[in-house]
């Protein structure tokens, strides 16, 4: 059975990083379980789907993606604990890495590049973002391409290279179809993290992360192989919060900016800023919220996804056709779509509950469930394959 992200959503999912991939293991079918699929008719093979989907879907909930909040590489899972996370049914009917099949492409390393923002520098050039580049794959037509947007702990993880967050994450939409570019904005301006900063001090702010996401833009534009028609912004927490600076319509610098987003996603972004300053979005945009958490607050996004012509706080759970979409997820902290466990950082300013420090750790069902809807929305913007 060949991965195909309308009827087998997660099968993508799989980051490269971890031994499965590694391995080359795939959800295919035997020759006997094919057999019987073909048997089935249309409505068995539609359920077999399901319960196949569902199973890899288990199984995804116990792999790891990196806590980029906690600048801590996971742990990979080892083949033995996917395996037991899949049904003894599907397991009997799936084969061995050896078993013939189209191999689909992986990420590969990345191509370490330069991207000009929009900020300048202190010579008044513009400044030079450090930048991860992997090009669509099929180099047949045109392809999608996204920006992928670090929270405030930067881009890498503890050992200074690209954490694991960034690459699953890129890993994931490049099997999907999109080039994908990972940019730095701490690096040239001398800064290695963010978070431990108080928010009224920090030494990068939203204006310059803007400017760096819509030079971004403008150089994914200029690219080989690259549809700049479908452009998009990928975020967490920080970096949430500037695919919200970067897609606001009311702000002079993205309505004159050469080249816009067509869609974004912001995982835990802070809102309050959008709410205050009257954001409409310029394309479609989809936020995923934790409703436990305590660093960045869920409400101020529902606040804003209601504050949108036409929507209703009612209308808020992500299934309307509005242009601004938000899904929240019950007991579900900063970083919930990490696999690191819950931990309260104290050296991290709360602005709600001054002096408390705010809760940071993966919840496996909001994980899983936010992946799925990652995609979901992919695939109604026309991006996925």
């Amino acid at each position: 059975m060949r991965c195909v992200m309308d009827t087998t959503p997660m099968c993508s999912a799989w980051p490269a990083s971890t031994p499965v991939r590694r391995a080359g293991m795939r959800p295919q079918l035997s020759e006997r379980g094919a057999t019987g699929l073909r048997r089935l008719g249309a409505a068995g093979r539609q359920r077999a789907v399901a319960t196949v989907t569902a199973a890899w879907l288990a199984a995804l909930v116990a792999m790891p993606l990196g806590v980029a909040a906690q600048g801590q590489p996971a742990a990979p899972a080892s083949a033995s604990a996917v395996n037991s996370a899949i049904s003894p049914a599907i397991a009997a009917a799936t084969t061995s890495a050896s078993a013939a099949s189209p191999a689909r492409p992986s990420a590969g390393p990345p191509q370490s590049v330069q991207v000009p923002s929009l900020d300048r520098d202190a010579a008044g050039a513009a400044l030079q973002q450090p930048g991860f580049w992997w090009p669509a794959a099929d180099a047949g037509r045109p392809a999608p391409a996204i920006v992928l947007l670090h929270g405030c702990g930067g881009p890498y993880d503890r050992q200074g290279a690209l954490s694991r967050r960034m690459r699953d994450y890129a890993a994931l939409l490049h099997d999907a179809g999109l080039a994908v570019l990972v940019t730095d904005s701490l690096t040239p301006r001398h800064e290695r993290e963010l978070c431990t900063q108080r928010l009224g001090t920090r030494q990068v702010t939203m204006t310059q992360r803007r400017r760096d996401a819509l030079g971004a833009l403008q150089w994914l534009a200029a690219q080989p192989g690259v549809d700049a028609s479908r452009l998009g912004l990928m975020g967490w927490s920080n970096g949430g919060s500037t695919v919200l600076a970067a897609t606001g319509a009311q702000r002079s610098e993205v309505q004159v900016a050469p080249v816009k987003p067509a869609f974004a996603i912001a995982f835990y972004p802070g809102c309050a800023d959008a709410l205050a300053d009257g954001y409409r979005p310029v394309a479609p945009v989809l936020l995923l919220l934790g409703e436990a958490d305590d660093w960045t607050p869920a409400e101020p996004c529902r606040l804003l996804a209601a504050a949108q012509p036409g929507v209703g706080l009612g209308a808020g759970a992500g299934a309307g056709a509005a242009p601004l979409q938000w899904q929240a997820y019950a007991g579900a902290f900063h970083g919930f779509d990490g696999t690191g466990p819950v931990v309260l950082r104290a050296d991290v300013p709360n602005g709600v509950h001054p002096g408390q420090g705010v809760h940071v750790g993966g919840n496996p069902a909001a994980r899983a469930a936010a992946l799925a809807r990652l995609q979901r929305f992919l695939h109604e913007q026309g991006l996925a394959r």
